[in-house]
């Protein structure tokens, strides 16, 4: 029997496909998928998206039981921002994704096969420099010519690499294919290796079977696009396990019933039991009644004034464009609804973290002129600085969402944060902007406090 490794790219494919899908429901999939028992989560490229960079962080403290393994980028700043996204995981791989076909190489990357040889040697290394796990993504690698592609294999294991992906874009291959690639670059490099099969031909398990019995150390799944199911893979473990030689611990009994809610999570949001589909595209032709039956879909409960408000906005924002999505939108709800005197105002935070010891936050508020102050820890430095307010208020809000974005481009970006708290099934938005990624969120935290405040009272 052998050990085989399931890593989940949905979250990876969904920044790929750039579909919509909140914080919330990211971190609600990464857990599911902790609790499925697969041994590795893949998270997206961050690319200078402050969004992700919180976003990662924190699935990355909530997943206790897998690999997490994120994308990079070709430079050192870069990867060194990936890395302190993942720092806090049980453990972490960082994936250099490349392609190693003629097509791809060229229309991607403008590079010859050369060039691309070396942009994969010169990642790697950088990579090493912060992890010896390093993963080399070989995109496209069933149109590569074989001989360029072991190149490319051999050279990523000498720089550094421990592991590699050999991935079907063109979802062309059949399960022989899988077999002989596998074999191939077994005989030339000394590697693990993973397949993800495309499930273009409807073929995607048989690829995955032949590529394990070909010597594949593991399989990629996602829940999206054309790829292997994770619930179609687990029913022929259930099957066949001692006919392919399967050993590992993915949870074939409850897999079915955790990949219909991790679905359920990606094509519907629920909010107080009903569950609305929402378009991730906001068309600029929507009237004043359509705006306020899209607020109530969202999940707020505005006054026909803060309505008003929303729709005024609304206009001004889309008369310069076509259209909006969703988070550009919450974000106008947040900054033009509900607006109420502030109860407490900020004074000052501190915050410590590091990979070897656990996130603790100082928070101090005024409130009546009178200075209050919340010590508390986290799992990472924003649930922490949360923690210090709700000790400060005496009362724990439920976070119910949490975006981060830039407004602004460069190293001094200017950070959004958007988060809405829910008190007794209402929900309150909250806005912050700083050029710090916490301040923004503290700030947007008190912002949703001050409303549900100013309501209580």
């Amino acid at each position: 029997m052998k050990k085989i490794i399931v890593s989940d790219s949905t979250l990876s494919v969904l920044e790929k496909q750039s579909q919509v899908l909140p914080f919330r429901e990211k971190l609600a999939i990464s857990e599911k998928l902790d609790l499925l028992k697969i041994g590795a989560i893949e998270l997206p490229c961050i690319c200078n998206l402050k969004e992700n960079e919180v976003v990662n962080s924190t699935i990355c403290s909530a997943v206790k039981n897998l690999t997490v393994k994120i994308a990079v980028c070709d430079n050192e700043q870069e990867i060194e921002k990936a890395v302190n996204c993942v720092k806090n995981a049980k453990d972490f791989c960082l994936q250099v994704a490349m392609p190693v076909s003629t097509a791809q190489m060229e229309y991607f990357y403008h590079l010859k096969a050369p060039a691309m040889a070396e942009r994969i040697v010169n990642t790697v290394k950088q990579c090493k420099k912060f992890t010896d796990n390093i993963e080399f993504v070989a995109l496209d690698a069933f149109r590569a010519e074989r001989t360029f592609l072991i190149e490319c294999v051999n050279l990523a294991c000498l720089s550094g690499a421990r592991s590699l992906t050999l991935v079907d874009d063109a979802g062309t291959a059949f399960p022989e294919d899988y077999a002989k690639i596998v074999k191939d670059v077994k005989n030339a490099c000394d590697i693990k290796i993973f397949i993800k099969p495309s499930n273009a031909l409807k073929m995607a398990v048989a690829c995955a079977i032949e590529g394990i019995k070909a010597g594949a150390d593991g399989v990629v799944t996602s829940f999206l696009g054309d790829y292997l199911k994770i619930d179609d893979f687990a029913e022929v473990i259930r099957a066949k396990k001692f006919d392919i030689g399967f050993d590992g611990e993915v949870d074939v009994t409850n897999a079915k019933t955790i990949s219909l809610a991790i679905c359920d999570i990606i094509t519907k949001r629920e909010f107080d039991g009903e569950k609305n589909e929402v378009d991730s595209v906001i068309e600029s032709t929507l009237n004043i009644k359509e705006i306020s039956n899209l607020v109530k879909q969202l999940g707020y409960e505005l006054t026909d004034a803060d309505v008003g408000k929303v729709y005024e906005e609304y206009v001004k924002v889309t008369s310069k464009k076509q259209a909006i999505d969703v988070k550009e939108f919450e974000a106008i709800i947040a900054s033009s609804a509900m607006q109420v005197p502030s109860t407490y105002h900020l004074v000052n935070y501190f915050v410590n973290s590091g990979n070897v010891i656990p996130a603790t936050a100082t928070v101090t508020l005024e409130k009546d002129g009178q200075k209050l102050t919340g010590v508390s820890t986290g799992d990472g430095p924003i649930e922490a600085a949360f923690n210090a307010i709700d000790q400060i208020v005496g009362h724990h809000y439920d976070l119910d969402e949490f975006q981060v974005q830039a407004v602004t481009k460069g190293r001094g970006a200017v950070g959004s944060s958007i988060i809405r708290l829910r008190d007794e099934g209402k929900l309150y938005p909250g806005n912050g902007v700083s050029t710090d990624i916490i301040g923004a969120c503290i700030r947007a935290y008190i912002n949703a406090l001050n409303k549900i405040v100013y309501e209580e009272n």
